[in-house]
């Protein structure tokens, strides 16, 4: 399989549906099934960790949790999530109020995510 350059995978805009299908079909080569479950692992990654962002209570820790959103993401075509997840992987040093305007602002990402993935379910 031919590695894609990392500018390749980088959003040109964070306009669109929630998850970039065209992106996750480049690395799945179009196998619909396969797409299926690397998005029911994302949905499931996702639920798992979106608690930690809160519950980080160091830097380093805040810093991990908001790297793996960002990296699944961007993994997925997730681009307002990852975009998300990005600010809030830079400034854990803004405090509390800016850490807590960050989180909510991963969380609508994210709801936005998981909602998009259950209506395509049905």
């Amino acid at each position: 399989m031919q590695m894609l350059e990392s500018a390749e995978i980088q959003p040109v805009s964070t306009a669109g549906p929630p998850i970039d299908r065209a992106h996750l079909a480049r690395y799945t080569l179009g196998d619909t099934a396969l797409e299926r479950e690397v998005l029911d692992l994302f949905r499931e990654q996702l639920v798992r960790t979106l608690p930690q962002l809160t519950a980080s209570a160091s830097e380093k820790d805040w810093r991990l949790v908001a790297h793996t959103l960002k990296g699944s993401g961007r993994a997925v075509g997730a681009w307002r999530l990852s975009a998300a997840a990005a600010a809030a992987e830079a400034a854990f040093e803004h405090g509390a109020g800016a850490r807590g305007d960050l989180v909510r602002a991963v969380e609508e990402a994210a709801r936005e995510v998981i909602d998009h993935l259950e209506a395509a379910r049905r």
